[in-house]
């Protein structure tokens, strides 16, 4: 015996007829062919409880009953349970409409009293086998669409891990620990909920915040570093780390990548149209870069890098004040102290070591 025949032996069967030497002789056929589980009701009433009991691989069910006949019982197997199971429809009726319309009914047979043992055998085989073929089906697929989505989420996790080191990379150069960028995309994708921007949005402004500052890979250390004002000549130079972290990102297909870049090109703009690299006004800086910009500049001037002190929280929020609707987009000022709870408990939470 086959490891398939052992599968098809053990199914479940349920055998619905209201003429005891029916069921008997089904019953004795079966049973002597290796089915081990046979059940039977002459009760057509109790079939839709005793399939949720059994979940029975195959009913054999006669049309003609007292109480429900045989397409009643398809029909309230189908209601309660949103299709009909696997049934092989055993009757005397022999005429094709009635054929007909078990079939129309979900039966996925039809055999004709008196019936032939082995035809009847070959049926009940051929109903389970096929079963049997579909579920292992079934559970290959979703085998493989949990290996797929597994892959997947491997794959967006290495594409994030990328990101986040890319991001990291451009801190090295003038912060030591890096933990700039994960205050600030923190504080970013609240603000960016607050301004009522999506789940998925906020999930893409999250990973992409970091690439920010990507540009300042492409900046001399002697200028990036230096401590004091800039020379005009200076000033230049460093202001070109927002065009070069954008030429960086230039391209990409993903929605990461193109709002990175649309973050790394626009967060030095400011809403009176006075910053770099492009001049941008008001609504032509794209959210995510007004986001960023208003959250960039806080945690910088809260922290202490190589070349300065950390501003007091206090001081901060008053240059942010003093700037809405000159450097910042005055919504979203006024958004950031509506949630200036949140926004200290991100800073507190991932605050700088030693500090």
């Amino acid at each position: 015996m086959t490891a398939s025949e052992i599968s098809i032996y053990n199914a479940k069967l349920l055998i619905v007829d209201d003429e005891p030497v029916n069921v008997k002789l089904l019953e004795r056929t079966l049973a002597k062919a290796g089915y081990e589980r046979i059940q039977s009701t002459m009760d057509p009433r109790l079939v839709c409880d005793l399939f949720e009991l059994h979940h029975y691989d195959l009913i054999l069910l006669d049309l003609n009953m007292p109480y429900m006949d045989g397409f009643a019982v398809m029909k309230a197997l189908t209601e309660r349970f949103g299709s009909t199971p696997q049934v092989l429809v055993l009757t005397a009726q022999s005429a094709q409409e009635f054929r007909t319309q078990a079939l129309e009914l979900g039966a996925r047979d039809y055999v004709t009293k008196p019936f032939e043992r082995n035809e009847l055998l070959h049926r009940v085989s051929n109903l389970l086998e096929s079963k049997l073929y579909r579920e292992a089906l079934e559970r290959l697929n979703e085998s493989l669409e949990h290996k797929v989505q597994e892959r997947t989420a491997e794959l967006n996790e290495t594409r994030l891990q990328v990101v986040r080191r890319l991001g990291r990379a451009a801190e090295y150069r003038d912060n030591e620990t890096g933990l700039h960028i994960v205050r600030m995309s923190k504080i970013s994708r609240l603000l960016g909920e607050v301004m009522g921007m999506s789940e998925s949005e906020c999930d893409l402004l999250l990973n992409a915040s970091p690439m920010h500052d990507i540009g300042k890979i492409g900046i001399p250390d002697h200028i990036l570093l230096k401590p004091g004002k800039f020379e005009p000549d200076e000033w230049e130079i460093m202001q070109s780390h927002a065009q070069i972290g954008a030429d960086i990102l230039e391209g990409a297909e993903s929605e990461l990548l193109k709002m990175a870049r649309d973050i790394a090109l626009t967060h030095h703009e400011k809403w009176d149209g006075s910053g770099y690299p492009n001049g941008l006004k008001g609504d032509e800086i794209p959210l995510v870069g007004r986001i960023c910009a208003i959250a960039d500049v806080f945690d910088a001037l809260t922290s202490e890098r190589p070349y300065k002190k950390a501003w007091p929280v206090e001081d901060a929020l008053n240059l942010l004040q003093e700037n809405k609707g000159k450097h910042f987009d005055p919504a979203l000022v006024d958004a950031f102290m509506d949630n200036l709870t949140e926004i200290l408990m991100i800073r507190d939470t991932h605050k700088e070591p030693g500090t």
